[in-house]
């Protein structure tokens, strides 16, 4: 799928984001219970527009991580217009977060000014599910799915190392979380808030409800209270604003409407 834009025009960044999303909007699998979205995605840049953004590609690919989290959080908001019935479906990703990575195209598929995204809903490929292509400029995706593959594997990073586990239930239903960096911001996120996990729940869970950092050196870990409506842990309420020890294994409690069972890894 396409629209159509001026071929001479050089890419940019903001358009690259806004495609993203396009295609991310285009490639949802609604199933019974939740909507699921792509969030492995392969960018496919002329190599002339793929040089020219080469030393900023982290930075887009964090801002499109942003952008995408936000649509997700904006559909999951309260006011969301995707509804069935009078059942609001929970949109969702298969993994903790976007996979994206941009590739210059050497074979001539991608003309300049142009961009062709091909996503998947999960590292693997789901049976019956084709992926979504799209491009820019009013043409056919012509990158090919085996070279997709190819590239996707030579730059899948290692797994990161997993420093803790947090299990919870919110309205999309029973959900883990990896903990792989050393912060952790938590909360409903929106539109113009980014945080690392989002929580599908009402407005008494604030924002940015809580966060939890880990010192590198000594690997343990500490909750902060960051909340209108408090935050708990182990049946005890934190005090806002002050950092506090958590356990290796801990069960905090979020504006006493969910609870999160913490368990650090060795």
């Amino acid at each position: 799928m396409a629209h159509g834009t001026n071929p001479l025009t050089r890419i940019s960044a903001q358009t690259i984001v806004d495609e993203l999303i396009r295609n991310m909007e285009l490639g949802r699998l609604e199933m019974a219970y939740s909507v699921l979205l792509p969030c492995v995605f392969s960018v496919y840049l002329h190599p002339e527009d793929y040089q020219r953004l080469a030393s900023v590609q982290d930075l887009i690919k964090e801002d499109a991580r942003r952008a995408l989290a936000a649509r997700m959080s904006a559909w999951n908001s309260a006011n969301s217009l995707f509804r069935r019935g009078s059942a609001r479906k929970p949109h969702r990703i298969a993994r903790n977060d976007w996979w994206i990575d941009l590739f210059s195209d050497s074979e001539g598929s991608v003309p300049q000014g142009d961009v062709e995204i091909h996503s998947e809903l999960n590292d693997v490929a789901q049976p019956g599910y084709r992926g979504a292509k799209t491009t820019l400029i009013d043409r056919e995706p012509s990158v090919t799915a085996a070279r997709v593959a190819r590239d996707r594997a030579a730059t899948r990073r290692l797994p990161d190392k997993v420093f803790a586990e947090i299990r919870y239930r919110d309205d999309s239903g029973p959900q883990t979380f990896l903990v792989t960096q050393n912060e952790v911001s938590i909360g409903r996120g929106g539109e113009d808030l980014w945080v690392d996990l989002p929580l599908y729940a009402s407005d008494e869970v604030s924002r940015e409800h809580l966060r939890l950092r880990r010192d590198p050196a000594s690997g343990k870990f500490v909750v902060l209270d960051q909340s209108r409506n408090g935050t708990w842990l182990n049946g005890r309420r934190l005090t806002p604003g002050v950092e506090e020890a958590l356990p290796e294994r801990a069960e905090i409690g979020v504006a006493e409407i969910l609870k999160l069972s913490f368990e650090a890894r060795k």
